[in-house]
């Protein structure tokens, strides 16, 4: 937290921030603002929603500086940047960017919250580095809906490439350098944002869809049809990585395209079991082999494993705002909780490798020791006290209610 202590205007916004971060690592089933506070030992939850809402502190600032920390950190000359969004399931129509939309969460259309994340990804870790919440069109055509919910003045509607476009520049204009960026076909179907790759010299591997059309010196065609040609002699069997089950191999090729420039390429993967395919448009200041190409797709996958591990051990879908300022708040301090397990979890692994009879430590293992090693103790007066607000809290809120049902029938 020292690292972030300036972006604070108070002490005790700091203090707060801080014992939020470790209600976020906890072993809470649910986290918001109330179980975090009653964990942390605090009276009620009106300083927790203070310090999302009122206090004054930078969330942009301090989202620099997570991602600051983390490529320090987790720093790797083969690191790759990883785009993706991530949807959290809402009930209503006044949580700022909801609406029906869908989200790989649920694998339809629900009515949900959707951001873009940008995820560091190297060997010994991975964790999310900026943020930016995903506005649909149907909100920016109503100001009022947009100023009640904290959305500054000058929000525009941006589509999730260019969002993510928006992450890399500030990633880079940081001062910071990564030679490849990956994602799927949301971001890889989208040409403004692979120009924007090419023009800062920034490589890419970026998946399309087989329906995608691509140049080549023989002329136009789509993916599929164009992997149809290649030869059993061009495949090759490479690993995308290490999976939870060993190494995932596929059988791989890859096809120069032709100009707008050189150092494009189509690169094609095959299950081997099923022959399903993927394609991905390739792009490389410098001539790249077959393998380079293949880790960088298979770095795609990491952004996975963190929303599920942002998600089940630091509570970045938990929560419960409503507006635009709140969201980043809570969701910054996620990124800030994860990003201690990765880091901590790398260089765990620098200094003591996992001995014979022992897997690596990992970011679950290192939340159940800090669970049992941090945890507060609040006394039993303590848990009185809270049981009596929340009944009380929760008495008033049913009176509201039936007055409210009262007034609409009559």
């Amino acid at each position: 937290m020292g690292r972030i202590a300036g972006r604070f205007a108070r002490v005790e916004a700091r203090r707060r921030a801080g014992r939020l971060v470790l209600g976020l690592l906890s072993d809470l089933p649910r986290k918001n603002c109330w179980t975090i506070a009653e964990w942390a030992g605090e009276a009620t939850p009106h300083g927790m929603q203070h310090l999302l809402c009122r206090a004054s502190w930078d969330a942009d600032a301090v989202r620099d500086d997570i991602r600051d920390y983390g490529v320090e950190q987790l720093h790797d000359e083969r690191a790759v940047l990883v785009v993706d969004e991530t949807g959290d399931l809402k009930k209503g129509t006044h949580t700022v960017g909801v609406q029906r939309q869908y989200t790989g969460t649920a694998g339809r259309i629900e009515s949900s919250q959707v951001a873009v994340y940008l995820v560091y990804a190297e060997a010994r870790g991975h964790a999310a580095v900026d943020r930016e919440l995903y506005v649909p069109r149907s909100w920016i055509c109503e100001p009022d809906r947009c100023r009640a919910a904290g959305l500054p003045e000058d929000t525009a509607f941006a589509t999730k490439p260019a969002l993510a476009g928006r992450m890399i520049g500030r990633f880079l204009d940081a001062g910071h350098r990564v030679d490849w960026v990956t994602g799927d076909e949301v971001y890889g179907g989208n040409p403004r944002l692979r120009s924007v790759l090419e023009e800062r010299g920034v490589g890419f591997v970026l998946a399309v869809a087989s329906s995608a059309e691509v140049t080549t010196g023989a002329g136009k065609f789509r993916a599929d049809s164009l992997a149809a040609k290649v030869p059993k002699r061009a495949w090759q069997k490479l690993s995308a990585g290490a999976g939870a089950k060993g190494h995932r191999f596929y059988d791989w090729a890859v096809i120069d395209l032709a100009p707008p420039g050189p150092g494009h390429q189509l690169l094609i993967r095959c299950n081997r079991s099923t022959g399903e395919r993927a394609y991905y448009r390739c792009f490389s200041p410098a001539p790249q082999p077959l393998a380079t190409l293949v880790h960088v797709a298979g770095s795609r996958w990491r952004v996975e494993e963190t929303f599920q591990s942002g998600k089940g051990l630091a509570g970045l879908d938990e929560h419960q705002v409503r507006r635009f300022t709140s969201w980043s708040r809570w969701v910054t301090l996620a990124m800030l909780a994860h990003a201690c397990l990765a880091v901590i979890r790398a260089a765990e692994h620098a200094r003591h490798p996992a001995s014979d009879g022992l897997i690596p430590l990992t970011c679950n293992e290192i939340r159940r020791l800090f669970t049992a090693l941090v945890r507060p103790t609040p006394d039993a007066v303590h848990r009185l006290r809270w049981s009596l607000w929340r009944r009380r809290h929760q008495a008033r809120s049913r009176a509201s209610h039936y007055h409210r049902q009262a007034a609409d029938q009559t």
